[in-house]
């Protein structure tokens, strides 16, 4: 049995990957996102799938949400404790570098490693050992890949999300808990199609979800304070 916090999961990789660890009955997940409805529609589909399912959603923001007061006590409630938080939440902005501006890298950082700080050192307490910390990271932001033109804010605030992987897998060697992040290539998600209309990934979003969802469970068998390339082209 494992206990799963999961961000990011209204949409994309982070509802195939909720869905997917909803198929084992003896996993309980809390699922967060900001859209209420994608979660209503998570918990639904998850149930259908497997009536024994256990999906509890709580519709939060990771930046600016009362961690204290709102998350903190429903993840206990629900949970008690944390065996598996996987760090999803995130956002694209897709815009040449010298329109970029400012506020656009500001929002990246906090959206795709801000939030992602938070979640972690407010459910640290909550986690024993052999607990395991995914974060979702991306081969934009990955050293020696190909990069694309208009995903500097983006990509520089995955690398970050990198990083601190390596950083705090040394910090957390006491607690025994392994981190490990995945630098997704691309799947095709909502967010990969507003960003690139033309494109078509050959990884659907459930496949790369299912991915995500068993490395979370058993990565940390093999892997601590890996960043790993998750891609079908090389760097």
């Amino acid at each position: 049995m494992a206990n799963i916090v999961i961000t990011g999961a209204s949409s994309g990789i982070g509802f195939e990957a909720a869905l997917a660890l909803a198929n084992t009955s003896t996993n309980r997940i809390v699922a967060l996102a900001r859209s209420q409805d994608g979660l209503q529609k998570l918990q639904e589909i998850a149930g259908q799938l497997n009536p024994k399912a256990t999906v509890h959603v709580l519709s939060f923001d990771i930046i600016y949400g009362d961690y204290e007061n709102v998350l903190l006590p429903y993840v206990v409630e629900k949970l008690g404790q944390v065996d598996v938080l996987i760090n999803n939440a995130g956002l694209l902005i897709n815009k040449p570098f010298e329109e970029t501006t400012e506020a656009d890298f500001s929002e990246m950082l906090q959206s795709n490693f801000m939030g992602h700080v938070n979640m972690i050192q407010h459910l640290l307490p909550l986690m024993p050992p052999d607990s395991h910390i995914v974060n979702i990271g991306s081969m934009g932001g990955f050293q020696g890949s190909l990069k694309f033109p208009g995903l500097a804010a983006y990509s520089a605030s995955k690398a970050a999300m990198h990083t601190l992987t390596e950083c705090l897998a040394l910090e957390f060697i006491d607690r025994a808990i392994k981190i490990n992040c995945l630098a997704l290539g691309s799947a095709q998600t909502e967010m990969l199609e507003k960003a690139f209309p033309q494109y078509r990934s050959p990884v659907a979003a459930f496949e790369m979800g299912e991915y995500i969802a068993d490395f979370a469970l058993t990565g940390h068998r093999f892997f601590n304070g890996k960043v790993l390339p998750v891609a079908v082209t090389t760097p």
